[in-house]
């Protein structure tokens, strides 16, 4: 029996198809090249009862670091985007920016 379950690995095919919709800009990848090739690898180490296959090991484990790549790559964008400097701003952009509140003007 191998180390790894069946659920394990389908776990981090699933989470690597997602982030690689996220990343593509039509959200479609049925018919991409990419899908087509991770598709093949997952077919070509599948084990079976019989065999240990070293290399579906090191197969999660490279789909696992490109889901994390992925995954950070769409979260350094999001901030980036986020907290890119746009010029001047205001003090109250900032404080509402990092989460403060000004106080009122007295009058």
């Amino acid at each position: 029996m191998s180390a790894l379950s069946k659920k394990g690995v389908l776990l981090g095919l699933r989470s690597l198809i997602s982030e690689l919709r996220k990343s593509s800009p039509t959200g479609n990848m049925k018919e991409s090249l990419i899908m087509r090739y991770i598709f093949e690898q997952y077919r070509k180490y599948k084990v079976t009862d019989e065999q240990l296959c070293k290399a579906q090991q090191e197969m999660n484990f490279l789909a696992q670091a490109y889901h994390c790549y992925l995954r950070s790559q769409r979260e350094y964008e999001q901030l980036h985007s986020q907290y890119l400097s746009k010029g001047e701003r205001t003090v109250k952009q900032t404080a509402d920016m990092v989460g403060f509140k000004l106080p009122h003007d007295a009058k």
